[in-house]
Parts: C-alpha cells; structure tokens; sequence
C-alpha cells in the first residue's frame, strides 16, 4: 500500500486512498459508497494541486533563506518571500478545498471504518491547515524583517508551533493509514503516480 504521506522535511503532503468500488451498481451519485469514491477523487485533485503550489512555495523558500545566509543583502529577498507566501496561501486553498470533499463522507451510508477514515483525514488535514497557517504568518514577519533582526524570538517560536502542528498531523495520517491498512477490503492504496 502507498504512503498517505510523504514527509518532506518537516513538510506534510497527503495523498488519499480510494475506495474499492467492487459490487456497486447503479446509476453514479444514487450509491453511497460511489458518492464516497467521488469525494475522495476530488480530494485527490485538490490534494495534488495543493502538493505542486506547496512544493514550490518550500522551494522559494529555501532559495531565499540559502541567499540570506550566504550574505547577500535580505532586503533583496522580500519579493521572493512574498512569492513563497502568495504560494503557500494558494496551496492552502487546495488543502481546504479536499477537506471539504471529504465532509459529505460522514453524512453517508457507508461503513463505520470508511466514515472514521474520512474524519481522521478531515482531522489531520485541519492540523496542517494550522500549521500552514503559521507558516504564512512566518512569511509575514519575514516579509518585513528579512534578517529577523528584530522579531527573531516570535519568528522562532512560530516555527516551533508549525513544527508541532505538522507532526500532530502527521500522527493523525498515521492512524488514517493504520484504519485503511486494517481494512483492505473497504479502502485500497492510491493509484501509483499520486
């Protein structure tokens, strides 16, 4: 079974296990276990989306904290700290969007252990939500203090905060992955490639 998460460090990215549609009949929609199928495929989506804007805005990032401590000027760094910002909030968006794909899960008649899938999902999807969150505010502070001459304590205890956040989150994947892992038959791995 593929991981739920890849853990780029200390960044959490999902990706969603579908159900196993085996037995369905019906027109599309009418099924439970269809309309459950399909909130997980537009979570997929926007998980995806959500994977590429946050990559990027990390990637962003990184360039402009490796400028800043190889000496150049952080003065110069501000429009690319407020790219990687910009970024962050478009991933965010993504993020929200497949945690709401996934609310309609609780609502159907499915499986108790799918039902419970869907929600530790939600829950860890809403930890690293918080924890991007933070990560823009971060941006912000950067944004106006680039050297962190002045707000370096806040700065530092605002990542400490996103770092317990995105563990918080990574442990709630963990045990969607345990629940999947235990019930094979009602949730399958992604698809290889997402």
């Amino acid at each position: 079974m593929t991981r739920m998460i890849n853990r780029l460090t200390p960044v959490v990215v999902i990706f969603l296990s579908a159900f196993v549609l085996a037995g369905c009949s019906g027109v599309f929609g009418e099924d439970p276990r269809e309309q459950a199928d399909e909130a997980i495929s537009e979570a997929n989506k926007s998980i995806s989306e959500h994977n590429e804007l946050f990559d990027e805005a990390r990637s962003t990032y990184a360039d402009v904290k490796q400028k800043i401590e190889s000496g150049d000027d952080p003065s110069k760094e501000k429009d690319d700290i407020t790219e990687a910002k910009n970024t962050l909030e478009k991933a965010r968006q993504d993020l929200q969007d497949a945690r709401e794909s996934l609310e309609s899960v609780g609502d159907l008649d499915v499986d108790p252990a799918v039902k419970k899938y869907a929600g530790l999902l939600s829950e860890a999807m809403d930890a690293q939500l918080t924890a991007e969150a933070k990560e823009i505010e971060f941006y912000g502070i950067l944004e106006e203090d680039p050297a962190l001459e002045d707000n370096r304590e806040k700065a530092l205890d605002l990542l400490s905060e996103v770092g317990a956040d995105y563990k918080r989150a990574e442990k709630t994947y963990d045990e969607a992955q345990d629940l999947a892992n235990a019930h094979p038959q009602l949730i399958e791995a992604a698809p290889k490639g997402q």
